[in-house]
């Protein structure tokens, strides 16, 4: 080192760090689009919405959707959104088939690794347009085969899927509840709500607005708060009539809710009612879609804490500005009423010295989402005890 006759300061960045909002509101669709005018305004359309290639939509959903022509999914599902709210949009457009398989084929789309089309192309977005969808759906394209490779897709985004149920063909909508009902046991994911029935608007526009009002949620109240009790906008009937009182557990929509399919009441205006994911028995922490939504918030958060220390030499003081900041972000989770509460920690008899000689400390993270008040229970008890000193009252 250099002579120097005074004062050297090193600048150190130690301890917790800041770290930004996780945001899950970015909506990924699989839509058609077609239009009855000439070759220039298709041309305009191939240009604006290029067949299974992921578009952003960024606060310009009702200008977007003056753009997709007048035929097939996009224009209404765009509408349907934008009644609700002007969030980002990831739009894949594929090509509407001669028959329902082809035209289901289209929606799954393939991938060789390089190229991706239909549903697929929703996992190059983050490459390509540095945001992920996470608020997953295919309004009115949501057939049964179809459903199970949107799951499979927002598996690998930490994404939900909002879907609308479908008869016993898996392709046609649902009459019944308990088509419905019957519909949604064919599914034992986390990731996918069920709706039905559909609004008398058009076919998948329940799913459409459902979209919406997620991301809606996520950006005034938060991803903890369930889709179910809030208003949609631009809902003027419903396809099917759903009996619904508040207290009355065997009306169509309790037993619809019961069996884990969300639907749609009118109190003081439309709202979508049920809380509950497809989750089979086997994960019943994961019954409630904002527990699945908090786990996928926060697995984003853990990414925060985690990255900017990877490839740093890994010392006490390393892992202790890891759990620092990660223990930091939790409480203040806790503090805004995102989370009941969750804590990181480094167990010393899981990581022995032979797995932190070569790079792989453990650590654990233990959490409590936010349920919601599903079911509170009120005791009505009759007494005569307001009675007591009822003569005295009348001096």
């Amino acid at each position: 080192m250099a002579f120097h006759h005074g004062l050297t300061i090193t600048e150190s960045a130690t301890g917790p760090r800041a770290l930004a909002a996780a945001s899950l509101a970015v909506i990924g669709i699989i839509a058609t689009a077609s239009t009855t005018g000439d070759a220039e305004a298709q041309a305009k359309l191939d240009a604006d919405f290029p067949l299974n290639e992921p578009v952003l939509i960024a606060g310009g959903v009702d200008i977007a959707a003056g753009k997709a022509g007048d035929g097939g999914t996009l224009g209404p599902v765009l509408t349907a959104i934008g009644d609700q709210a002007s969030p980002i949009v990831v739009v894949v457009r594929v090509e509407e088939g001669a028959d329902q398989a082809s035209t289901d084929a289209a929606v799954i789309g393939a991938t060789d690794g390089n190229t991706y089309t239909g549903l697929q192309a929703l996992l190059a977005a983050s490459t390509k347009l540095g945001v992920k969808p996470q608020i997953i759906g295919a309004p009115n394209l949501d057939s049964q085969p179809v459903v199970e490779e949107m799951v499979s897709v927002a598996k690998k985004l930490r994404g939900f899927v909002y879907a609308g149920a479908k008869g016993v063909d898996g392709f046609t909508p649902a009459v019944t509840e308990s088509e419905a009902i019957t519909y949604r046991a064919e599914f034992p994911h986390r990731e996918l709500m069920i709706i039905w029935p559909d609004t008398i608007k058009s076919e998948g526009d329940i799913v459409a607005r459902a979209l919406g009002l997620r991301a809606q949620i996520d950006e005034t109240i938060g991803w903890h708060k369930t889709i179910s009790n809030v208003p949609l906008v631009g809902v003027t009937g419903l396809e099917f009539d759903v009996h619904f009182d508040l207290t009355d557990p065997s009306t169509a929509a309790g037993l619809l809710n019961a069996a884990q399919v969300t639907t749609v009441i009118r109190q003081n205006g439309f709202r979508l009612w049920g809380n509950r994911t497809c989750a089979d028995d086997q994960l019943p922490n994961f019954v409630f879609e904002s527990a699945v939504r908090t786990s996928h918030a926060l697995q984003a958060i853990i990414e925060q804490i985690v990255a900017p220390f990877i490839d740093q030499p890994m010392t006490n003081g390393l892992i202790k500005d890891i759990l620092e900041t990660g223990n930091a972000r939790f409480r203040q989770l806790a503090v805004e009423g995102r989370i009941i509460g969750a804590q990181m920690f480094f167990d010393q008899d899981q990581n022995s010295a032979q797995e932190l000689a070569q790079g792989r400390p453990r650590f654990r993270i233990q959490f409590t989402p936010v349920a919601p008040l599903e079911n509170p229970n009120v005791d009505l008890v009759i007494t005569d005890f307001y009675y007591a000193g009822f003569a005295d009252q009348l001096v």
